[in-house]
């Protein structure tokens, strides 16, 4: 009886964790990976967005349920916008009217993602 309810346990334990990490906001990689193709416009090498750039963000924004959701992918931008020099504001902060994106708070180099609710 003792190991029917411990493997009953384990299974329910495991279910629940599955269910949390699937709600979970989206990871540093995947928010890279759909960003990634934006860095050219946001650079100012592309006189409009690729369109990979924008159905990539248009996805991301789609997994928004919280605003810890929010305030992760702008920490997972904020972080990778480091590695590219040449990213201007003037750029950058077009991309959410430019792609049809609500994202809620303004899209800045200087965003306190902490800020954001």
């Amino acid at each position: 009886m003792k190991t029917s309810f411990f493997s009953l346990f384990a299974i329910l334990c495991l279910v629940y964790c599955i269910a949390r990490t699937s709600n979970a906001a989206a990871t540093c990689g995947t928010v890279d990976s759909k960003a990634s193709s934006c860095i050219a416009y946001a650079s100012g090498k592309a006189a409009t967005p690729a369109p990979a750039c924008c159905t990539g963000l248009q996805q991301l924004a789609a997994t928004v349920k919280t605003v810890d959701d929010r305030k992760a992918i702008c920490r997972c931008l904020k972080a990778a916008v480091k590695n590219f020099a040449a990213v201007q504001d003037k750029f950058l902060s077009k991309i959410p009217s430019v792609c049809k994106i609500n994202v809620n708070f303004p899209v800045s180099l200087n965003t306190d993602c902490e800020k954001i609710h």
